[in-house]
């Protein structure tokens, strides 16, 4: 595909929930100091939008309430452009990652972690350009106006109730979220930066609250309340004490903590779960993913001399290679071909075992597509349910006998004892002649929990020792010894 047509893409509404997902999960993936970087950047670009808001709006009066708002909305929309284009990581936008959490991608403290960072970064970022803003002292524009009325948007804030508050962050990202929703229907960044614009502007100038441009417009207040020289006061015609209430602990109290929580419910909640409940959730529950926690029985039917004290446990692979449900066939491909493997386990988010995907159920599913791979295919939609795992405790002597000996084939009789089969072979002719299919890799569970996996190699690496150390290797070491000796 040209990068042309790619541009051009739009995506239906089914898949703008695939870009979400992407979208989602990218932010789990990012390092703690690439996430903590780019949410500083976001939190300096909101705190631009947010002067370019004052700007406009300032000196308004005759322009008329809704046009003027209307205005500063449209110029604070250059705030998530900036963001969209350039990769800075939103609160806001982030809580879009409860998307992986419903799809078991990540664990819900993770989520939380994610949350954390980008919440501190772009806090971080607002505190910097406050810095900046505050030495180049713009609050002195146009006689002092320009701080007048970003106190005055900054007191504003700090008068709702918790209740209001709380909705009215709820109110805001449900329409930043939103507009990110919307950049999900076009790969084109002119589409995605125009798509922005209405959403926000609607949200600015309806009054809304967003907790990250409120790190930087409040502080900005509390900073020219505190800091402005008396000329300012004159020129205003007002006084600090009229701002009296522009302080660190009403503005984290009446505001940002409500205001938080509402921006949380308002994306994490009626946009990313929403969503997700419409279209990921009927595609799960048809899936029917079930939990594995059972293993086979195993116990052998012979009297051996092999060390019965060696387990699984004591030479199973703890770190096997696994996949997830959701990863897509021609990922699951990728990370089976990049590990040397042709098969894996599939599991939860939680590690527990959910099937089994492996190159057989890869080459039937193309001879049935005639050899054209279905789009948008996932692991869940080929992988085996049926799924044979053993006990972390199971003997390796026991092991051994389920890999290799048929009971049914070998011990042909009825429930009741009852021979079916005759034949003049001994036991061990019997057992060397019969035909057996076994999985060439077992899911090894400990309490209902997958812990690792067993395969024939393993196995054979376990018996190594029962056959003792070749003659070739003691032939050499003898040599050795004799050529040190001389």
């Amino acid at each position: 595909m040209s990068s042309e047509h790619a541009n051009n893409q739009c995506f239906s509404p089914t898949e703008m929930m695939a870009q979400a997902e992407k979208f989602a999960l990218s932010k789990a993936k990012k390092t703690t100091g690439m996430t903590l970087s780019l949410a500083i950047m976001a939190g300096a670009f909101i705190g631009l939008a947010f002067l370019f808001y004052i700007t406009v709006t300032t000196g308004s009066a005759d322009t008329g309430w809704g046009l003027s708002r209307l205005a500063g909305g449209i110029a604070f929309s250059m705030g998530l452009i900036l963001i969209v284009i350039c990769g800075g990581e939103l609160f806001t936008s982030s809580v879009l990652s409860s998307i992986s959490w419903a799809n078991k991608e990540i664990s819900f403290s993770k989520m939380l972690s994610i949350w954390t960072k980008v919440y501190v970064g772009n806090f971080i970022g607002a505190m910097l350009l406050l810095t900046i803003v505050a030495a180049a002292g713009l609050y002195q524009l146009d006689h002092g106006q320009w701080g007048l009325n970003a106190l005055n948007i900054a007191q504003h804030k700090l008068h709702h109730t918790l209740v209001q508050a709380f909705a009215l962050g709820i109110l805001c990202n449900l329409l930043v979220c939103l507009a990110i929703w919307l950049t999900f229907s076009s790969a084109n960044p002119l589409t995605k930066a125009v798509m922005t614009i209405l959403p926000v502007a609607m949200f600015v100038s309806s009054g809304f609250e967003h907790c990250v441009a409120n790190m930087f417009m409040v502080p900005l207040g509390i900073v020219i309340q505190n800091f402005a020289p008396e000329s300012f006061w004159t020129l205003t015609g007002t006084t600090a004490a009229q701002y009296a209430d522009l302080n660190i602990k009403q503005f984290i109290t009446a505001n940002l903590i409500p205001v938080t929580l509402g921006n949380i419910v308002g994306g994490a909640v009626l946009v990313g779960l929403a969503n997700w409940c419409i279209y990921r959730r009927p595609q799960l529950k048809a899936a029917n993913i079930a939990t594995i926690t059972t293993t086979v029985d195993i116990a052998s039917v012979k009297e051996n001399a092999m060390n019965n004290n060696i387990i699984v446990k004591d030479f199973m692979n703890t770190q096997p290679v696994t996949l997830s449900a959701e990863m897509t066939t021609p990922k699951a491909i990728e990370h089976l071909i990049a590990n040397n493997e042709v098969s894996a386990p599939v599991t939860d988010i939680q590690g527990r075992l959910v099937g089994f995907f492996s190159a057989h159920d890869v080459m039937v599913d193309l001879w049935c597509q005639d050899y054209i791979p279905a789009q948008g295919q996932k692991v869940v939609d080929l992988m085996s349910r049926d799924v044979i795992a053993i006990d972390v405790n199971d003997k390796l002597v026991d092991v051994v006998e389920f890999l290799c000996i048929d009971k049914e084939q070998l011990f042909p009789t009825t429930s009741m004892g009852i021979a079916t089969r005759f034949s003049t072979l001994s036991l061990e002719e019997r057992a060397k002649s019969i035909k057996v299919s076994k999985p060439h890799v077992l899911p090894v569970l400990e309490n209902g929990q997958m812990v690792g996996v067993v395969s024939r190699y393993e196995v054979m690496q376990a018996m190594r020792n029962i056959y003792g150390r070749p003659t070739e290797i003691i032939d050499t070491h003898k040599s050795l010894r004799n050529s040190q000796q001389m």
